[in-house]
């Protein structure tokens, strides 16, 4: 065992022994792209519960906390953290169980009420987000210029892989301006609370009323900025195909809620900001299949592309999908052929 394994593992045997959990059994939980960690802790007397083990707790556990406790005094469900080291980015929390949304429709669940209730956690929390709280945890703002250095990315992890070269200043230069026109009118309206990685993987079904039964997992790296993000990030899933039917009944649902929302705008905002974070994930799955040797994101590839060109094709992106088009046709696009890692 690397010497530095041994050195965490000692951290956490510690931090469990302090809790009174040294006897427990330890089950270690499927991982994300993140470099954080889970596993259920099973206790002698059967009750479970989940440890988080994060290498970068600033990032990670700092901000869940402070967030989650944030959602849960406007009543959402989140888990409950009952121990916690900042320092060495350990914690323990209650379990939620294992019925993420992702789980159950693989099972054959009627995806609607599931939907309706994830459309309605955002609308409660873009209803109930106290004021002053985003300047009080010091939230990132998701303003043009952070959703700009965020799709970045494909410049710098895909257009190489995909050309067969690095950009060019004038490729790089145009591929900003573009972005950046299309972006400023999509984060003009009202902002919120912005989970960022809203999809039903990090939702999970509690056995709870209303709209408590939602459980959010995953919202350490929440930032402030246009509400229509996280609607966009749920019924575009990149791993995941959402009827389109369905999907459009759920924005339906969630602007009945706000009536004074300017729904055009609303769509048009969702229409951009749901291909930014196309852009961004075409980049961030090629990276780790190059960087990492974590080739199986790749086949989510095809999908992402599908939805980055649906919205290309609508007016509001004219200035990016000009820029796609000049650059990286599309047999550049989903046939990439991502070269086997050493």
């Amino acid at each position: 065992m690397p010497a530095a394994l041994s050195k965490r593992e000692a951290e956490i045997a510690a931090f469990l022994a302090a809790h009174g959990l040294s006897a427990a059994m330890r089950e270690p939980l499927p991982g994300d792209a993140s470099a954080r960690r889970y596993e259920r802790i099973r206790k002698p007397d059967g009750g479970t519960l989940i440890l988080v083990d994060t290498p970068v707790p600033a990032d990670d556990l700092v901000p869940f906390i402070a967030i989650g406790n944030e959602l849960a005094t406007i009543g959402l469900s989140v888990p409950t953290i009952l121990a916690s080291d900042v320092e060495r980015g350990l914690a323990i929390q209650d379990d939620f169980g294992s019925e993420t949304f992702t789980r159950l429709l693989a099972d054959g669940a009627d995806p609607w009420p599931l939907y309706e209730l994830a459309t309605d956690a955002l609308i409660a929390i873009h209803r109930n987000w106290p004021a002053g709280a985003a300047e009080r945890l010091r939230l990132p703002v998701y303003d043009p210029t952070l959703f700009l250095a965020q799709t970045g990315l494909f410049i710098d992890a895909y257009v190489p892989v995909a050309l067969g070269r690095p950009p060019s200043d004038k490729e790089r230069s145009e591929f900003e301006t573009a972005w950046r026109a299309v972006l400023e009118p999509a984060c003009s309206g009202t902002p919120s609370l912005l989970l960022r990685d809203y999809h039903v993987d990090n939702v999970m079904r509690l056995p709870r009323p209303g709209v408590n039964a939602a459980g959010l997992i995953d919202f350490q790296g929440a930032g402030w900025g246009p509400r229509a993000y996280d609607l966009v990030s749920l019924l575009e899933d990149a791993r995941r195909d959402v009827a389109p039917d369905l999907a459009e009944a759920m924005v339906a649902r969630y602007l009945d809620a706000f009536p004074a929302t300017d729904a055009a705008a609303f769509r048009r905002a969702m229409a951009v900001l749901g291909a930014a974070r196309h852009t961004r994930i075409v980049a961030i799955f090629v990276r780790l299949a190059v960087s990492r040797g974590r080739r199986s994101y790749l086949v989510h590839l095809p999908r992402v592309w599908r939805l980055l060109e649906t919205q290309l094709a609508k007016p509001e992106l004219g200035p990016v999908a000009a820029w796609f088009d000049r650059h990286l046709p599309p047999d550049s696009r989903a046939a990439l052929a991502v070269p086997e890692t050493p």
